[in-house]
């Protein structure tokens, strides 16, 4: 298959509500950075592309709850968002927010374009209006009981339990997240994307045979959602929060989260293509065309399973009716990181946020970037504890990668006052011999794997490879014992010492993908900051009498007392959480107060059989049983779900 001329990568827009967690970055931005960042070393032409999605629902209920207007809010979490980020070493090209006046420009053009080629239908449909709050509500507002698995707190567009879609009237016993009461319908006129129609299309059928070579949760989720069958979905909504619908009748209305987030990914190459050393310039249209209308560029969106169907089928719809753009090459898509036996709550305060790691763990992010990489929820949830990281950081950072490094550099300072040992000798020695074939071929057989790892976006294993490269240097060292030899045979000492140093700029290089932080500072250590990825299969990278500079730790332990001052901080929260949960008042479960024996008598109690009992299909705690209940009636058993 022919290489693509350039890559277009693009990061999920988190929402501007909240700082970011450790979720957060193993979902999306971390195996983002790491492929892009690979892809650079590798010589490919790339743009990186994210930015805050600042207009989605969470935003205005943040903004309620804080007592500010929903551009405070964007503002305050973009700046903290984007540091973070930075920190953490996340390099986008540019980081841009759906706020700016080129995103709602090119959002509004994507709509009209789309809206004079007649794509929408417009329809007036009742929606759920709070007469309290007085105003429409978006599905975000909504929250009422999933028809499909019982979970009683699903929102109006989407249940976060079981990944169906929804519309508000789907669920059972709506209510309003703004007033608490339950909504009335109420006709309105909005503009919907026949996705149905779509899904029938030539050019769509063709598309989906992407899906063939794409990860199977993201393969799998959507073709559930086929399967099942697409529906209309309105692009438009009531509310004052957002990019404006531009069309004279539509006066009050916003375009949709969903429909204006991915164009951030549009409106953002624009503006970083129309920068010119910081300040602003004419945007070159043909410049951006490139990387959006070129069928040489290859686009690829790394997100959260949570946003799979929004990135591999709605907006690839809009870019196909649209005319003009390309489609995603590919979606790679990770599933949930849980914490600690829970998953991740904002809402609850049940994470680890990045600024607050760096309070407690200064200058280690590459810690934490090792440990989510190494757990990284690639196919499936994983699960981060504080224990697990602790052993992590110790056992394989430390103990393998960091004490290979530090036992080279300080020898060589010992034995050469860090000057690189002449390597022309060869190794006499039948034994060290065959430690030294035995190293580089496993060194040269993990590069291959991690190259090849990398490059299909298997991230944990190629990281495991990079690992193993410090793992066979270590097993060197120990079977040749340099610090022994020394003392008979300092000729073979020196060739040793040369071949771990070679190791030590191969693991320098590889570093530079996962653990950016850490490359520099080895490379700093090698004197030797230029070297490239192309070198990484040579022989010699270091030359003799090249003078290293003084060695410094990598990695420090650690310590008991760290970890259970994070976990002492997470039991905390989980009590103050409990103590929080108020007794359940939904109409599916209300505590009632004792009965008279006579209405207790009044009720038919019965006992049954249970005849059949299966899962429902894709729901993940509901049971489908058939009951006999010994009636004498026609027909079936009872059926009866249960949660």
């Amino acid at each position: 298959m022919q290489q693509p001329k350039r890559y277009l990568v693009t990061a999920a827009l988190p929402y501007a509500n909240g700082p970011v967690h450790i979720g957060h970055l193993a979902g999306c931005y971390l195996p983002a950075d790491i492929y892009v960042r690979y892809l650079k070393a590798t010589g490919r032409e790339v743009l990186f592309i994210c930015g805050s999605d600042e207009h989605g629902v969470p935003i205005t209920i943040k903004a309620k709850k804080e007592g500010i207007t929903p551009q405070e809010v964007v503002n305050k979490y973009h700046e903290l968002m984007k540091k973070s980020f930075s920190d953490f070493g996340i390099e986008f090209s540019y980081y841009g927010r759906t706020s700016s006046k080129v995103h709602h420009e090119t959002a509004q053009e994507f709509f009209k374009t789309l809206y004079d080629k007649k794509v929408f239908n417009e329809e007036i449909t009742k929606q759920y209006y709070d007469e309290s709050a007085k105003q429409f509500l978006a599905d975000r507002y909504i929250t009422g009981t999933c028809p499909r698995c019982g979970n009683t707190n699903a929102y109006g567009d989407q249940c976060e339990k079981c990944g169906t879609s929804l519309n508000p009237t789907d669920l059972i016993n709506p209510k309003s997240t703004l007033s608490g009461e339950k909504p009335v319908l109420r006709e309105t006129k909005n503009w919907f994307l026949p996705m149905d129609e779509i899904q029938r299309s030539k050019e769509f059928q063709e598309y989906i045979k992407r899906f063939d070579s794409w990860k199977s949760n993201i393969k799998g989720q959507c073709n559930s959602w086929l399967t099942e069958g697409l529906q209309s979905r309105a692009m438009t909504r009531d509310l004052d929060w957002g990019v404006p619908v531009p069309l004279k009748d539509a006066e009050g209305k916003v375009l949709y989260v969903w429909f204006d987030a991915p164009i951030g990914y549009i409106s953002a190459t624009k503006e970083f293509l129309s920068t010119v050393n910081g300040r602003q310039s004419t945007v070159d249209s043909r410049q951006w065309a490139d990387w959006w209308m070129d069928n040489e560029t290859a686009l690829i969106h790394f997100i959260g399973k949570d946003n799979i169907v929004f990135h591999a089928i709605i907006f690839p719809m809009m870019l196909m009716m649209h005319g003009k753009y390309i489609l995603p090459s590919n979606v790679p898509a990770n599933e949930f990181l849980n914490l600690e036996g829970d998953k991740i709550s904002t809402s609850r305060n049940w994470a680890v946020w990045l600024h607050e790691y760096l309070v407690d763990f200064p200058n280690r992010q590459d810690e934490l970037r090792y440990v989510l990489t190494s757990i990284a929820p690639e196919t499936k949830d994983s699960e981060f504890t504080w224990k697990d990281y602790q052993t992590r950081v110790n056992s394989e950072l430390v103990s393998i990668f960091g004490n290979f490094v530090n036992r080279v550099l300080v020898l060589s300072e010992k034995f050469y006052d860090g000057i690189i040992p002449d390597g022309k000798s060869e190794l006499h020695d039948t034994i060290l011999k065959s430690a030294q074939q035995n190293a580089f071929g496993e060194i040269a057989k993990s590069l291959r794997q991690m190259n090849e790892n990398l490059s299909s976006i298997k991230l944990r294993d190629a990281l495991s490879d990079f690992i193993n490269i410090a793992r066979a240097g270590n097993k060197y060292l120990a079977d040749c014992e340099p610090w022994k030899l020394v003392k008979t045979d300092p000729k073979q000492v020196k060739r040793i010492m040369f071949d771990a140093l070679q190791i030590c700029a191969k693991l320098a290089i590889a570093a530079e993908v996962f653990l950016p932080h850490t490359s520099e500072k080895l490379k700093a250590m090698l004197n030797k900051t230029e070297l490239s990825w192309d070198e990484l299969f040579n022989s010699i990278l270091l030359q003799s009498e090249h003078q290293l500079n003084k060695a410094e730790i990598l990695y420090k332990q650690v310590e008991d007392e760290e970890i259970q001052k994070q976990l002492d901080r997470l039991q905390k929260i989980k009590t103050e959480n409990s103590s929080n949960i108020q007794p359940a008042t939904s109409s599916l479960l209300k505590v009632k107060t004792d009965i008279s024996y006579d209405d207790f008598d009044k009720l038919d109690l019965r006992t049954g059989k249970i005849l059949e009992a299966e899962k429902v299909p894709k729901a993940d705690k509901l049971l489908k049983l058939i009951v006999d209940l010994g009636l004498k009636c026609e027909g079936e058993s009872p059926v009866i779900f249960l949660n």
